[in-house]
């Protein structure tokens, strides 16, 4: 199942590194936009290629906006090519064998066990089909089964290299059983805690590499089935890095499987998984503004979905709780 202790937000903040990463959009290298400070980690610019082109069109011209453009350069071959190549401890993930035996753990064997105790359903917006290159992945976190769900259910491309934070005293210092579990199955990295920072700004030199990542930000799984607020962190590490946000919703996993429980209820309850279009800060947006821009697109994503998988009765017991 998904980590115990999984990481709910990235490891570090986000230093100014992040400015001079070279992002490729559409064969046109530039920088990827600037980081947050070292010591903060909560604010930060995107300022790329885009940008500068629309800084030098005339006044008062019209034309696409950065973001659009941005957005629409996603697909770009060169963008997916445009990444540092991996080495050293980095390598394996994007190691093309373990990628692999993931596809049979996460999209044959669990899938299997997904089906036999749920009734799964996967909705995703056609820009993330398209995606090339690294992305954040946030998504609300209402059960243990999050991750290796949300993971299944991305598009194969777009997923097979995904990875998340575990524990590193629970999942990869308690014996190679546990470790190889996560890494197989989740492709995880190890997350300090307790204030140690052995291995401090792997999850901004993932991305660096091509390498997309999971975050869950409200920082734990929820106890009430409703959303808490969003850390900055993940959005502090997408401005740094230079890489769109891709917000999901899940919805009926805390009614399957709530807090406290270790298998799903009975019945085969509903699932649903949505992933919705990727996008970007605005430029000079701060990552507790845009943190809070991804909450809302993942509660919208949750709130339109809500009535079809769980029913209108549903939402009312949740408003008189």
């Amino acid at each position: 199942m998904s980590p115990k202790n999984s990481a709910q937000e990235p490891d570090d903040p986000v230093d100014s590194a992040g400015a001079d990463f070279p992002a490729r959009v559409d064969g046109v290298a530039g920088s990827a936009g600037s980081g947050a400070s070292e010591d903060s980690g909560d604010d930060g610019e995107h300022v790329g290629p885009d940008s500068q082109a629309n800084a030098s069109q005339e006044p008062g011209a019209k034309g696409p906006s950065a973001g659009r453009r941005f957005m629409e350069s996603l697909s770009a071959r060169s963008r997916g090519e445009g990444w540092e190549k991996p080495t050293g401890e980095l390598a394996k993930y994007r190691s093309g064998w373990r990628a692999a035996a993931r596809f049979v753990l996460q999209r044959v064997l669990f899938r299997a066990f997904v089906n036999s105790v749920v009734t799964p359903e996967v909705k995703a917006h056609r820009r993330v089909k398209s995606i090339r290159g690294p992305f954040v992945l946030v998504a609300n976190h209402t059960s243990h089964v999050d991750g290796p769900l949300l993971a299944m259910s991305l598009p194969w491309n777009q997923g097979r290299f995904l990875c998340t934070g575990a524990a590193t005293e629970y999942w990869f210092e308690q014996g190679w059983p546990r470790r190889a579990f996560v890494r197989t199955m989740l492709n995880a990295f190890p997350i300090d805690r307790g204030g140690s920072r052995k291995h401090s700004g792997t999850s901004r030199r993932l991305l660096r590499s091509g390498v997309p990542i999971l975050v869950f930000p409200e920082g734990g799984r929820q106890t009430t089935g409703k959303m808490a607020d969003f850390s900055p962190g993940a959005a502090a590490l997408a401005i740094g890095v230079g890489v769109p946000v891709v917000p999901a919703a899940i919805i009926g996993g805390y009614e399957a499987m709530p807090k406290g429980r270790n298998w799903p209820k009975k019945g085969r309850p509903p699932v649903r998984v949505v992933f919705g279009e990727p996008i970007i800060s605005d430029e000079g947006e701060s990552a507790v503004d845009f943190s809070g821009r991804i909450r809302e697109r993942v509660k919208d994503l949750y709130q339109l979905h809500h009535d079809e998988v769980l029913g209108a009765d549903a939402r009312d017991e949740e408003e008189t709780a």
